[in-house]
């Protein structure tokens, strides 16, 4: 068993150690410099009060209504707030929501509701905002039910499948994010945890068997295959990782000097490895079953039916990948299309932030439609021999 699992273990180290060095030494050439658009705010003098933030709930609506400012009409509440902690816990303060900004109807609140505040002190007098609403219970109890459900159907691997995402959010947090705020190249970091995550999620979620090696072999190859991509794309279309607005704050704060070229193809890498490895483990589940069905299948009839399963996949798959990205962008689509008047359709598609998610769509949707042969001929091979040595055992 231990040597069956080095011997596949090792080439496919090896075959990806390949694949990883040409892409990291394009990314090399990579000016780690680039793009920086605006100086670090370590280069500025400005001072600005230090916001504390709180708890609070609403213990009465002290006036609500409308009112004219500056020759518009808006809407305004003056609200009665309970603070829940902080070193003023226990202290009803007054609070108006519209003197700056409209409150709409759906940023309206309630008796009873729980809100974040925030305490600005200026010229030693103390202010109170309301910035937000609480959630995180609520958030808590959705994750709670969301985790009852993996145990109740899918029990011990449901449990395991728990545990390879924590490990991937550690993975996550606790290295790659750490690295990149140290100033760490952000793709070959990038590669390096998801790495990390391939290895270690796959094993705890399906077990430490021949499938889950063949599924990480398949994985790790296809991840290798993404990478080259994602770095050509990025390249000949010229995208600087400026196409969001977080990153354009990065640029104005302490982590200015980031690379935001290496930012975006971790990023792109990161969301096809979390689609990649279901459909390695699927179509090696996929072809390991036909050769058990039935044991007098060669490697040819193995591939057939096996690619037959995994074109269904891809049909579904590609289109899945599509509008979670469509998704995560549809109010920039909505923004752009209001604007249509203002500048044409070629413009918009042109534009970073446009181009971005195309990028990530035609990458992961690559790598996708890579996996399916890759993953089917390699479990084709492996199941298709062990039927050879059955057969010659047999006989």
């Amino acid at each position: 068993m231990i040597s069956r699992f080095f011997s596949l273990v090792f080439p496919s180290v090896f075959l990806f150690c390949f694949i990883f060095f040409a892409p990291v030494t394009f990314a090399q050439e990579l000016d780690p410099d680039q793009p920086v658009i605006a100086t670090s705010s370590n280069d500025f003098n400005y001072e600005f009060p230090k916001d504390e933030f709180y708890n609070a709930i609403v213990v009465g609506v002290v006036k609500e209504g409308r009112e004219e400012v500056g020759g518009y009409t808006r809407d305004f509440q003056i609200l009665a707030l309970r603070l829940l902690d902080g070193p003023d816990k226990g202290k009803t303060v007054e609070v108006q929501q519209g003197q700056l900004t409209a409150v709409s109807s759906s940023l309206k609140v309630e008796k009873g509701e729980r809100v974040i505040v925030t305490k600005t002190t200026l010229a030693g007098e103390k202010s109170y905002a309301i910035i937000d609403r609480y959630r995180l219970d609520a958030v808590f109890y959705l994750i709670l039910g969301f985790v009852v459900l993996i145990i109740i159907f899918g029990r011990k691997q449901g449990i395991m499948s728990i545990l390879g995402l924590t490990f991937s959010i550690m993975v996550l947090g606790g290295f790659l994010i750490p690295r990149l705020i140290a100033g760490d190249n952000p793709l070959v970091t990038t590669i390096i945890s998801l790495i990390f995550i391939a290895f270690i999620s796959l094993y705890l979620a399906h077990g430490f068997n021949k499938r889950t090696t063949l599924a990480l072999i398949s994985t790790l190859t296809t991840l290798g295959i993404a990478i080259i991509v994602s770095i050509i794309a990025v390249s000949v279309t010229k995208l600087t990782g400026l196409g969001t607005e977080e990153a354009f704050f990065l640029q104005l704060g302490p982590l200015g000097r980031t690379n935001l070229q290496g930012l975006l193809l971790g990023g792109i890498l990161i969301g096809t490895l979390g689609v990649l490895d279901d459909i390695t483990t699927a179509q090696t589940a996929a072809v390991d079953e036909i050769s058990k069905a039935d044991r007098n299948l060669d490697y040819k009839e193995l591939y057939r039916r096996g690619i037959s399963v995994g074109r269904e996949h891809i049909a579904s798959l590609v289109n899945t990948l599509f509008l979670a990205y469509a998704g995560s962008s549809l109010p920039l689509f909505l923004l752009f299309t209001i604007n249509s008047d203002q500048q044409p359709l070629w413009m918009t598609l042109n534009s970073e932030q446009v181009v971005e998610e195309i990028i990530r769509t035609v990458v992961g949707s690559s790598a996708l439609i890579l996996a399916v042969p890759i993953s089917t001929i390699l479990a084709a091979y492996i199941f298709g021999k062990r039927k050879a040595a059955l057969s010659s055992t047999a006989s």
